[in-house]
């Protein structure tokens, strides 16, 4: 691996990690203190923090990403959709199948989704570039 890689799979992680924190946090907020379902309060804090995401990975992670096509934005939302979807998909496996409380059934479902985002967010934003 080279170092400019390592260090743009760093920056992912620290960006992913504070998305993280606005995600979970959003959660717990919107379930437990504005009454909203926890598959709901998921989808909507996913959400927010997809847009957060989008705008650290631009301006920090993948550095060389400032003029993204339509095609690349296209991907990056296209696969963030998809990562909502196989969330939700995670959460209701995990919480209404398994029994596994809510905010700890988070924590599975981003880790699966983090795997998926980062490879689809780096396909979309940072191009065919070869390092």
């Amino acid at each position: 691996m080279s170092s400019a890689r390592f260090w743009e799979i760093f920056r992912f992680c620290l960006v992913g990690g504070g998305c993280f924190l606005v995600d979970y946090g959003l959660l717990y907020a919107l379930t437990e203190y504005a009454g909203i379902p926890y598959l709901w309060s998921s989808g909507l804090s996913f959400t927010a923090s997809v847009f957060v995401n989008y705008w650290l990975c631009v301006v920090y992670v993948f550095r060389a990403a400032g003029g993204q096509t339509g095609r690349q934005k296209a991907l990056f939302f296209g696969s963030s959709i998809a990562g909502l979807f196989l969330n939700q998909v995670c959460m209701y496996i995990f919480v209404d199948l398994c029994g596994i409380y809510y905010m700890i059934a988070k924590l599975g479902a981003t880790a699966i989704v983090t795997i998926w985002n980062y490879v689809m967010k780096r396909k979309a934003l940072a191009g065919t570039k070869k390092e």
